[in-house]
This record gives structure tokens, sequence and C-alpha cells, in this order.
């Protein structure tokens, strides 16, 4: 099944708990757009609806799946085909609006896909979201049981740090902060439907800006805390991420702010 000249697809992708389902429903909201819903797969996501590559969970799911080298695919891997290109229309395409001009699939490991999504569709657009990496950590530590905070950080970085890279070859591609996403979704979103190349808003109305501040306050907590080995696992983590996280604009003791990462985390000092 060959995409028609008709359609756009447009691909969200992120870390789990990064804000992906919300973005993507922000967007399918949009009267131009198709999005899945009601698929019953987990979080209406594509990578359950295909049998083309392996989902996320065949690599460790959530918090895991960026450590394993063969989750990373681009336009190298032996699964970029024509045929696994109209598989995978063909798989999706009962599930999107065949009047909608813009389809599109959410699934967090569309991340560190984006080449190899180039290859099988060129003219796709490319969203990702991205949210500070210890607010990450913690919310995924729920879903995870006791792995300690330094793997969930180590994955957060391992899978940015590849879109990083991989970004450079990919046409069209935006980034989208969380953060600034919460505070500002009608400016953000403006951004988004032109770079999609929607006619008109996207609904603006469905982001919570205080959904971070439970996940801060347990930093908050953690790094003050008055037991030693709390509060020596937050100075750990801070000693031991800081600059890498800085790279990506986020700061170690302030998670609710964004800063140009080309700059140092020190120059306000």
């Amino acid at each position: 099944m060959a995409l028609d000249v008709s359609h756009r697809l447009v691909f969200v992708g992120g870390l789990h708990r990064s804000g992906t389902t919300p973005l993507a429903r922000a967007i399918g909201a949009h009267h131009s757009v198709s999005a899945f819903a009601d698929t019953g797969v987990k979080e209406d996501e594509g990578q359950h609806l295909q049998n083309v590559y392996p989902p996320a969970r065949e690599y460790g799911g959530a918090g895991r799946f960026a450590l394993d080298p063969r989750a990373h695919l681009t336009e190298a891997s032996p699964l970029v085909s024509t045929e696994s290109a109209d598989r995978l229309l063909e798989q999706w395409s009962s599930n999107w609006d065949d009047a909608a001009p813009v389809w599109l699939e959410k699934s967090p490991p569309n991340l560190i896909m984006t080449r190899f999504l180039q290859a099988l569709f060129p003219e796709a657009r490319f969203v990702v979201i991205m949210r500070h990496p210890l607010i990450v950590a913690l919310s995924t530590s729920k879903w995870v049981g006791s792995r300690p905070l330094s793997d969930l950080m180590e994955h957060w970085l391992r899978a940015y740090e590849l879109f990083r890279e991989d970004a450079r070859s990919v046409e069209h591609i935006q980034l989208v902060r969380y953060e600034e996403l919460v505070a500002d979704p009608s400016v953000v979103l403006g951004d988004v439907a032109s770079f999609i190349g929607l006619d008109g808003s996207i609904p603006a109305d469905s982001f919570d800006s205080a959904r971070s501040d439970a996940y801060a306050e347990r930093w908050r907590a953690m790094s003050e805390s008055r037991l030693p080995w709390r509060s020596s696992t937050a100075q750990r983590l801070v000693a031991t991420y800081a600059d890498r996280v800085a790279a990506f604009g986020y700061d170690m003791g302030d998670l609710a702010t964004t800063f140009d990462a080309a700059r140092s985390a020190t120059d306000d000092e």
C-alpha cells in the first residue's frame, strides 16, 4: 500500500513520561489530523499495531529500551524496504480517517527511530518531546520498581544523545520542550501547527502546568534530607550528570526552567 500524495505522516516520539500522549492528543484534535484512538492497545501507540519492527517492550520497555543497540534503527537497517513501508501503512491505515490530510502516529521509541522512519517515508514530519531528565526518571521509577535513578538518568541521556545525533540527518524535525509546552501551550502548539502545515490552531486547553510539581518536591526533599544516604545520593547524581544534562538545556537544581543548551549552566553566576 503506497502513501497517497494527499496524506502527510506525522510521527510523535519521546521517552515514556515525557508528554507524548497529551501532545499527540492535542495535535490529533485538530480538524485536519487523524490520530489513533480506541485501538485496544496501550496508549493507542502504533508500535503495538504492527509487526515490521520490534516494539520497545522487546528491549526492556520504559526506562531501558534505548540502552539496547538493537532498538536504535536508522536507514542502514535491513528492515528498510518498500515492502516494510507498505506493510506499516496497511497495518496502520485502518485506524486513520482516509479523509484527513494528516495521519499521526505516536510511540515513545520513535525518538530513536527517526532516520529509519524517514527512510521509509521521506516526507514524514517528526515532533519529538523532551522533559527534564530528573522528572522523567522520578516518574518512570514508579513503573520499574527498585531500579536506581542513576540507571534511569543514563537511559534518558542515551536516548536523547542518540536523538540529537540522528536529528542532523532528518529533514523535517521539531523538538518540543515539555516545560515550555505546559507554560505556554498556545505559542508552542502554534509552532507545531506551522511545522506540520496545519491551517488554524491546535487546541491548547488540555495541559496541566502543575504535573511536575510533585516530582520537583520529591527531588527537593531528597536533596535536603537529613538522612545521609538520601542526600548523598542526590549529590552524586548532580556531580555525575549536571554537565551532560546542561548540554540539553536543563539544570539539576531547577526542574522547571529551560535554557539555551549552547550556554553553560554557570553563565548566570
